[in-house]
């Protein structure tokens, strides 16, 4: 079934948060500080120049205005400040346009440290991060959010910097020409800022339940899409499509409002900017009148006063770019904030000779529901663990435990007799085992790559051992039949290539890791019977020397193991082979006589 919770997490960024965020986020544009300091003098320069250019062409103007009054232009004088009004916006355009290009690849420099940080994040997540979150929703991180911080910081990272030096600039020309104008235009900018401020925390709210809403969307698209097959075949469409169309509508107004909010901030500046511009037209005319102001200079007030407005607006128009991508940023920090597992190990390099003991183990996922308690169980070297049990049993969690994919609470478990699990760091144990789903998974690769990919770094595979491991593995025949062979791409998506024919080449890649501890979690769940005979052919060969931890619901496959554990409610409540279990009459027999002889439990 879809998730069919569709509300947003509750927004509620605190204002030390927000700039915590925003301090962040500049910190890594800023971090090639080379680049970064070059941008602002760049910007520094194109700001003095976007300030003289107005009062230079008042110049230009008194100019005319007096050679129309004496009716003698000095077109000389006229000339050399109309050039050098064009150096001035020659000037000014160049250093803006080098300073763009700059911000361009410092904000392409953010993106793609985000995306190396989250992918070196993800490895380090304990195994609850992916059982809590949804893969559309992580991939909605990646992807969507990432960009998004990408976007808004190509838009708003180098103007974020230019419009304030301009509108510095700006006050200083306008204070030089007359501070009483200068004045009446200043004032309106604490009114305009707490109107524009007023509208932004509101945007930045909805931005970010359009994120978390985007994450759930693709979330539940995902789950479609896989589970394409089973939701046809089980009349489920019109469920999914409900969720859907609720996650939709959720999305549609958090989007909605985010973009109403943030389309308002650039009218009420326009307002501001007019309002603004009447004050000035108004008062400056009469300064020309009493004769305390030339044309030209109440010209270049009348430019400032305009060219005043255009920074304010800008930005505010940029924060409310960068509410969405602060929301986004939010979000990628989110993941890159959460716990890793810890490291306590200190011996990295260790052979395991195969004897594991469960010493008084005791785990559970939350404290309120106790799992495994108080577990004993001692496997010797190269013994056969079959794992049996319904639904929640704790089958799957006791292997998790083995690869230390979560940590136990208490007790301990320890190998051959001398070496505690949490003394082994996590590469060094788990260089010693080799594991097998019940879900297939192949990357895109040839058939070659994908077989090697478990083998340990720095260990050489002959080719003979190469081609022995496909035949044990019954992966050469049907390799052979395929054009390209073992150079044949293939995909989790390959056609032509059956599930149980991919779940070879993963058991396979097993093979060919040497492990010295086997784990297969329903491995034979997704193949054939008479692939399945074919495995099991395989594993005989493969766990000789060898402990090996076999979860399975086929009965039939576990036969030979030399102990059969079930398990129910994290308690291993039966334990021996498969003869004296069905000897005793209990949970194992019922569960073999429910498979093999058709009654019901």
């Amino acid at each position: 079934m879809p998730g069919t919770d569709t509300k947003a997490p509750a927004a509620g960024t605190s204002i030390g948060q927000k700039k915590n965020l925003f301090g962040r986020v500049l910190g890594m544009f800023f971090e090639d500080k080379k680049r970064g300091v070059l941008m602002v003098v760049l910007l520094v320069i194109s700001g003095v120049m976007m300030g003289v250019a107005p009062r230079v062409l008042g110049i230009c103007t008194d100019v005319l205005a007096r050679g129309i009054a004496d009716r003698a232009i000095d077109w000389g004088a006229f000339f050399t400040w109309i050039g050098v009004a064009a150096v001035v916006y020659v000037t000014q355009f160049l250093t803006q346009w080098s300073a763009n290009r700059i911000s361009a690849r410092l904000a392409s420099n953010v993106a793609k440290k985000l995306r190396t940080q989250v992918e070196h994040k993800l490895w380090k997540l304990k195994l609850n991060y992916y059982d809590t979150t949804s893969n559309g929703d992580i991939m909605s991180r990646i992807t969507n959010d990432v960009d998004n911080v990408n976007d808004a910081l190509s838009k708003a990272g180098s103007d974020l910097v230019f419009y304030p030096l301009q509108l510095i600039f700006i006050v200083v020309m306008m204070v030089t020409l007359s501070w009483e104008l200068a004045l009446a235009t200043v004032v309106i900018i604490p009114i305009s800022m707490l109107a524009v401020k007023g509208v932004t925390s509101r945007s930045r709210a909805q931005y970010k339940r359009q994120w978390d809403y985007t994450g759930g969307l693709n979330g539940n698209v995902e789950e479609s899409f896989k589970g394409h097959n089973l939701i046809k075949a089980y009349g489920l469409e019109d469920e999914f499509g409900t969720v859907f169309d609720q996650q939709n509508k959720d999305l549609y107004d958090a989007s909605f409002k985010a973009e109403a909010y943030a389309r308002t901030i650039q009218p009420l500046s326009r307002f501001f900017t007019n309002l603004n511009f009447v004050v000035v037209a108004v008062f400056g005319a009469m300064r020309i009148i009493q004769g305390t102001m030339t044309i030209g200079e109440a010209q270049a007030f009348i430019q400032y006063s305009r060219q005043f407005q255009t920074p304010f607006a800008a930005v505010a128009n940029l924060v409310s770019v960068m509410q969405s991508g602060l929301a986004s940023f939010e979000r990628v920090c989110n993941v890159l904030e959460q716990d890793e597992e810890e490291e306590t190990g200190t011996i990295d390099s260790y052979h395991l000779q195969g004897k594991i003991e469960f010493r008084d183990v005791s785990f559970s996922y939350v404290p309120e529901k106790p799992l495994i308690q108080h577990l004993n169980l001692t496997v010797e070297p190269g013994q056969m663990v079959a794992i049996v049990g319904g639904t929640g049993a704790g089958k799957t969690t006791l292997v998790n435990l083995i690869e230390r994919f979560y940590d136990i609470q208490d007790g301990q478990i320890v190998f051959d007799d001398s070496v505690e699990i949490r003394e082994l760091t996590r590469a060094a144990l788990r260089n010693n085992i080799a594991m097998v789903l019940q879900d297939t998974w192949v990357y895109q690769g040839t058939i070659e790559e994908n077989l090697k990919y478990g083998v340990p770094e720095g260990t050489t595979i002959s080719d003979e051992e190469f081609l022995a491991a496909c035949r044990e593995t019954f992966v050469d025949p049907f390799v052979r039949t395929l054009p390209d062979g073992y150079q044949t791409v293939v995909s989790n998506e390959t056609p032509g290539v059956s599930d149980g024919e991919k779940q070879l080449l993963t058991i396979c890649r097993a093979f060919l890791a040497k492990p010295n501890i086997l784990i297969l979690d329903e491995a034979t769940s997704s193949v054939d019977t008479r692939t399945e005979l074919l495995i099991q052919q395989a594993l005989n060969k493969l766990r000789q020397g060898r402990t090996s931890f076999v979860i399975a619901h086929r009965l039939s496959t576990i036969r030979d193991a030399d102990i059969i554990l079930v398990m129910d409610h994290g308690n291993i409540v039966e334990q021996g082979s498969h003869e004296e279990l069905l000897a005793r009459g209990g949970q194992y027999a019922a569960l073999y006589e429910a498979q093999f002889a058709g009654k019901k439990i």
